[in-house]
């Protein structure tokens, strides 16, 4: 099949421009059919590339689903691990579980922390898109001898797997 500029220029040539008399009535039938299919075949190869990008928009949207799942089971299975193990390590030729310490600080009530630190001036314990707890500064703020009402520095144990 020829390019469409191809068709449009042997459409010209079947037309005296001088009188605009045709000059080969059958060929410009059958150029005019060849340039409708061409355009048909266009039109249509443009529909299919939008109903793929929607089958994929799609199939984006099962994945992302199934990423959800995965990250969810693996979450309950490593929750599973820690309470098996109770904090002890693990190590076979294919695995190795580990436990490290962590600290993380926990606000009995977030929203009287903020209130409290607000009041006496200690805008440095909390963040700024809205009044929320800064817990690295708390953290330091602790670790460098200060009480904090309602707060405290809690051990954690954390899982690694391998």
């Amino acid at each position: 099949m020829a390019k469409l500029y191809e068709i449009e220029q042997a459409i010209l040539e079947c037309i005296d421009i001088e009188t605009g008399e045709i000059l080969d009535v059958e060929r410009l039938e059958a150029l005019q059919v060849e340039k409708d299919a061409k355009i048909e075949n266009v039109a249509l190869w443009y529909k299919n590339l939008l109903s793929d990008a929607e089958q994929y928009k799609k199939e984006k949207e099962v994945f992302a689903e199934r990423e959800k799942a995965a990250k969810n089971k693996a979450e309950s299975l490593k929750k599973w691990l820690e309470f098996a193990l109770k904090g002890e390590g693990m190590s076979t030729a294919k695995v190795l579980i580990g436990f490290r310490k962590s600290e993380a600080v926990e606000i009995e009530d977030e929203e009287n922390f903020v209130k409290l630190a607000q009041a006496s001036n200690r805008d440095d314990l909390l963040s700024f898109k809205e009044p929320t707890p800064n817990k690295t500064a708390i953290k330091a703020a602790i670790k460098s001898g200060q009480h904090i009402d309602g707060v405290s520095l809690v051990e954690k144990q954390n899982i690694q797997i391998k």
